[in-house]
Parts: C-alpha cells; sequence; structure tokens
C-alpha cells in the first residue's frame, strides 16, 4: 500500500475530454503509484434532466464516472482499480467525523493505480452518500501519510500556451483573481495542502518544476 501522491479530479474537468486525455497521458507516464480521486460532474445536471432527483442523480453519475475514468486510463495503457469509496466500507462518515479503513487499503493489490470516488459509507443513514473533495484529501492525506496532492489549473491556457505558475498564491500579482481564475471552485475553501499543477507539467512528476503551492485557501466566490 504504497501511494506516492493524491491527484484530485474536479467537478468542471470531469466534464473536459481534452483534459481526462491529458490527464491519463499523464498517468501512463509514471513510475510512481498514484491515487487518484473524483466526485460528479455535469453529468449529475443530465440525469437530473431525466426526472431523477438531485442526490439519487448524483450518486448514478459518481458510480457512472468511475467506471468510464476506469475505461479512459485503460484506453491510455494505465492499468486502474475503480472503488467507490463506500464499497467494502473504505471510507466511512459518522457525524461528520471521517474514518479510512487501512487494513482495507493495505489488502489492496499493489500494482495498478487506484482509482476511488467520493461515495462514502455513512454510519449515520447506512448508505452511501456523497463526501466533498476537499474531505476525502483530507482523509485520506491523514490516513495514509500522503505528502503530495495535486488539483489542475482551471486556466485553459495552461494546456496550450506554457505558462509560470507562482511558486506560492501570495507570489502572484493578484492573489484573489489568481484564484478565481485557475483553483477550481470547490477548492476556493481549502483549509489543507497541495499543489496546482497543469496536466502537460504533472507528466513529469515526481519531478514537478512548475506549480503552485496551496495551504490554508480562503476566498469568497464572486
Amino acid at each position: 500500500m504504497n501511494f506516492s501522491y493524491i491527484a484530485a479530479l474536479d467537478y468542471d474537468h470531469l466534464d473536459n475530454g481534452l483534459f481526462l486525455k491529458s490527464f491519463a497521458d499523464a498517468i501512463a507516464s509514471h513510475k510512481e503509484r498514484g491515487l487518484i480521486i473524483h466526485g460528479d460532474s455535469d453529468y449529475t445536471e443530465r440525469i437530473m434532466q431525466t426526472g431523477v432527483m438531485r442526490e439519487d442523480a448524483r450518486i448514478r453519475a459518481i458510480k457512472d464516472l468511475n467506471n468510464r475514468l476506469v475505461a479512459l486510463l485503460a484506453d491510455e495503457g494505465v492499468s486502474a482499480i475503480g472503488l467507490n469509496g463506500y464499497q467494502r466500507e473504505l471510507i466511512r462518515i459518522k457525524n461528520g467525523t471521517f474514518r479510512v479503513d487501512i487494513d482495507q487499503f493495505k489488502r489492496l493489490p499493489d500494482q495498478p493505480v487506484l482509482l476511488i470516488s467520493s461515495l462514502v459509507y455513512s454510519d449515520d443513514t447506512g448508505k452511501p452518500a456523497a463526501a466533498t473533495l476537499k474531505d476525502i484529501i483530507y482523509a485520506l492525506q491523514n490516513a495514509l501519510n500522503i505528502n503530495d496532492t495535486f488539483l489542475f489549473t482551471r486556466s485553459e491556457e495552461n494546456d496550450v500556451i506554457k505558462k509560470n505558475l507562482p511558486a506560492t498564491i501570495t507570489e502572484a500579482e493578484d492573489p484573489d483573481t489568481f484564484i478565481q481564475n485557475n483553483i477550481p471552485a470547490e477548492f476556493h475553501q481549502f483549509k489543507s495542502t497541495a499543489q496546482l499543477i497543469s496536466p502537460d507539467d504533472f507528466r513529469h512528476y515526481p519531478d514537478v518544476k512548475n506549480s503552485t503551492r496551496l495551504k490554508n485557501i480562503s476566498i469568497s466566490d464572486q
């Protein structure tokens, strides 16, 4: 059970086919084993248009996306195990507190990339529940002692035109604007640590030279 990093696929990126291909290409170039996490996407809204209630649509979307991402990675030559966090009660939540079953993680195969959805097991309801990526990141970082976590820049320019990122947010010309333009909205309130990066630069992991260190982000969306 050795994971070198966590990579988070946020709401908007999960609906971006070009990004997902670039991301899969990057994963294929890695020698280190990663742990990929994801939630839902605009696919939830499309399911709701068929008359499904939001929470049910979100759960269905997340499950479907987990399967689709495994297939996408396979197309790029990446072997991945796809799991929803509630399966085997791998990640549980009770009264707002998360618990990661470390023993279950240890029993997973060592080689393939692990893809985990944000659907966790709720002890309060006895059913799957959709957690935020922020909460999943924090729980996994602490339980599995993973130091490197990556979020991906919103700016499409960074994928088309090579653009240098500031080493920290405070080094940006306008920190608030940088956050709005580059950091996924799901992480505009983020109390943990991570690195913001483009999929092209992520390809070179662990030799990461163009990323922004993130810690304790707090901004109100306009």
